[in-house]
């Protein structure tokens, strides 16, 4: 689409991202699809069927964007986040994404999930999505009347210096056509076709999954979603000011607000290619509403959000599911207050959620997302693990006996390690 100015392709934009997010909404709330769900599923009943949408949702974005790279439609080279920045900080990604995991294990969900649950009525999801927006926030903010914020106090001077410069992009066609002297889209297109046609053998190999029309929508419409918003920011529109053709992107940089005379102070924030990811949008309401509620402070990741819970809403509603839900007692308030809080610096440290690196970022084949989505699972599973011990054992199950034991139920420790049975 060509537009003759700015405002009216970025309302395109912006709309064209509500409606998908509404359907995300919908649809995850239809279905169930939930990450955190999927890992409780799996390691409290050994059912793999939202694991499996999960990941059939990887593998229907992957495959995407990898075809339109190579069609030419779209590229994810420069995105918001950097999924294939040469900056590798892998430790960030793998302490975030633990830090994540535990988070939305306590939080009853992850960022996604627990805008669905808003939309169905959840007030303890109200407060968890607060507890996110004030760290993440602050997480790349100061804090007031100082120049520091939650990463450059916390994290920063002991995180940063393990991160690697990359002499390519941190994707595994960058790397591996760097290695073997290939070329990189070509590499891209291999191992992403490859990739995305192994995940999709695994999960239509179960006869349950092939039988389960929820878990086949959601993994397949997510993963379209996604898809669909890397094309939208990428090549959806084109603006035609004053003879000069730029992307929407192209035109919101500062060169090109110079170049064509615009305000500077009224452009928009967060403009780039992008896709969905939940914990930093959820930092940047809070930063909406710092600034007046100023549109230029309005972003795609903003509006992902009212579009979520909207269709969540929505679907609650026809379904006649939805419901007022409040803590049962303190200790359930404290349990997801510290959840929102680790959800909220967790995010911020690994780059985006189960979303924003475990589909969107894997489907750039990023390898910084591929270690948080694994540090991310392992922080759940583990956390379920431990509350499960100590439900069972409710006096000798100390932390560490539930953890060792844990650890010996995923086979990183011997059985002779073993502190309490599993029963």
């Amino acid at each position: 689409m060509i537009f003759e100015d700015f405002s009216s392709a970025h309302l395109a934009v912006l709309l064209s991202v509500f409606a998908i997010a509404l359907v995300i909404g919908i649809v995850a709330n239809k279905s169930n699809f939930c990450t955190m769900g999927a890992v409780s599923d799996l390691v409290n009943m050994g059912d793999s069927g939202r694991m499996r949408a999960w990941f059939l949702a990887i593998a229907v974005s992957l495959i995407g964007v990898v075809i339109v790279e190579a069609a030419g439609i779209a590229s994810v080279d420069s995105t918001l986040p950097p999924y294939r920045g040469s900056n590798f900080a892998w430790l960030e990604y793998m302490i975030g994404g633990v830090m994540f995991g535990i988070g939305m294990t306590l939080g009853s969900g992850c960022g996604n999930k627990t805008l669905i649950r808003v939309g169905g009525g959840n007030i303890k999801s109200i407060v968890v999505f607060a507890l996110i927006s004030i760290c993440a926030y602050f997480m790349i903010n100061p804090f007031p009347g100082t120049d520091s914020t939650i990463y450059s106090t916390l994290f920063y001077p002991w995180t940063s210096p393990a991160s690697l410069s990359l002499s390519t992009q941190q994707d595994w066609g960058s790397v591996i056509g760097n290695v073997i002297g290939t070329d990189v889209g070509t590499t891209r297109t291999i191992i992403g076709l490859l990739m995305g046609a192994a995940l999709i053998a695994f999960v239509f190999k179960s006869a349950d999954f092939r039988s389960s029309f929820d878990n086949k929508l959601g993994g397949i419409t997510i993963g379209a979603a996604i898809l669909a918003a890397w094309v939208v920011t990428a090549s959806l529109v084109t603006i035609d000011a004053d003879g000069e053709q730029l992307s929407w992107v192209e035109y919101a940089n500062p060169e090109s607000w110079d170049m064509l005379e615009d305000d500077p102070d009224a452009r928009p924030k967060d403009v780039a290619v992008q896709s969905f990811t939940f914990v930093n949008p959820i930092g940047q309401t809070l930063r909406y509403a710092i600034k007046g509620f100023d549109n230029a402070y309005l972003t795609f990741g903003i509006v992902a959000i009212a579009g979520i819970i909207l269709g969540s809403f929505l679907w609650s509603l026809v379904s006649k599911s939805f419901r007022i839900e409040w803590f049962v007692d303190f200790k359930d308030f404290l349990t997801h207050f510290v959840g929102g809080i680790l959800m909220g610096i967790g995010g911020i440290l690994a780059l985006g959620c189960t979303f924003g690196q475990g589909i969107t970022g894997v489907s750039t084949l990023s390898i910084g997302s591929l270690i948080a989505l694994v540090s991310i699972i392992f922080g759940s599973a583990i956390t379920m693990k431990i509350q499960y011990y100590k439900l069972i054992h409710e006096d000798d199950a100390t932390f560490v006996k539930a953890f060792v034991s844990s650890l010996v139920d995923f086979k990183m420790l011997p059985e002779s390690m073993r502190k309490l049975e599993n029963y």
